[in-house]
Order: structure tokens, then sequence, then C-alpha cells
């Protein structure tokens, strides 16, 4: 996860984090600890990873999570993919079995929000069957897919 951090750029991490955060404070031992690890039956996190044939060794490219919400039957999504491998489909994928999953587990609805300027997931959501809707704050936007 560390390297994986490693190869975000600044617009990447305000995307996704929607501030600026530093390079220690994203690889903080604690915070990895807290965000890697799926703990209980309300939180799923899925890797994409890559093994380098030559040397054997394991690269994160990318990962999805859903973390149930209160509200019975919602999950809120949520995806990091490497700049390197950002626009190759490694995100609609993601996705993708994160909407299996959660259809799995009889949940009934998908939620995400992200910065209004963040076309790039708006479109990948899109195409998975997410529908936009404002939300109170002007500079974001929920994406929300009914199961």
């Amino acid at each position: 996860m560390v390297k994986l951090h490693e190869s975000l750029s600044d617009r990447t991490v305000y995307m996704r984090y929607f501030c600026s955060m530093s390079f220690a404070a994203r690889t903080a031992h604690e915070r990895l600890v807290r965000i890697c690890h799926s703990l209980s039956e309300s939180e799923l996190v899925l890797v994409a990873e890559h093994k380098d044939q030559k040397t054997g060794e394991r690269h994160i490219l990318g990962v999805g999570r859903f973390n149930k919400l209160p509200t019975d039957g919602e999950a809120e999504v949520a995806v990091l993919v490497s700049d390197q491998y950002q626009h190759k489909g490694l995100g609609t994928k993601l996705v993708r079995q994160l909407i299996k999953v959660a259809r799995d587990q009889k949940l009934r609805r998908l939620v995400a929000e992200m910065l209004y300027d963040n076309l790039a997931i708006q479109n990948t959501l899109r195409k998975l069957g997410f529908r936009l809707r404002p939300v109170p704050d002007p500079g974001s936007v929920q994406a929300v897919l009914e199961l």
C-alpha cells in the first residue's frame, strides 16, 4: 500500500480524499491497518495486484471498498487506482466486483460521493448504472445505484 501511495499524483489524492494529504499521513501505519483490513461484515476491501514475473514482487494497482451504512441495505463505495493504471478499465473492474458482492449480500443500494470535478469516476459510475444527484455541498456530487 505504501508503494501504491507513492505512485499517486497530488491530483489523484485530492480527488479521492477531497483534500490534500501528505504522503506521511496517507501511509501512517495505524491508518493503513484500519483501511486495509476488513474487520467486520460491514465492510469489504478488494485489492488489484500485479506480480512481476521477473522478480516475483507484487504491486498493488488499485483498491476498491464498500462500507455498509447505518441505513439498512446501503453501502458507500470508493475506489483508488494508481495513476499509471488509470483510464485502463481497472477502476471499472473493481466497481463491477463490488456491485456483484453487494448483490450477493442482498444490499439494496450503493452510493458514492465524489468531487464535482472528478469527471472520470462520474463517467465510470454512470456507465455502470449509477445515477448522479446533487448533495448540499456544491463541490460534491453523489452517485447512487439501486440494486
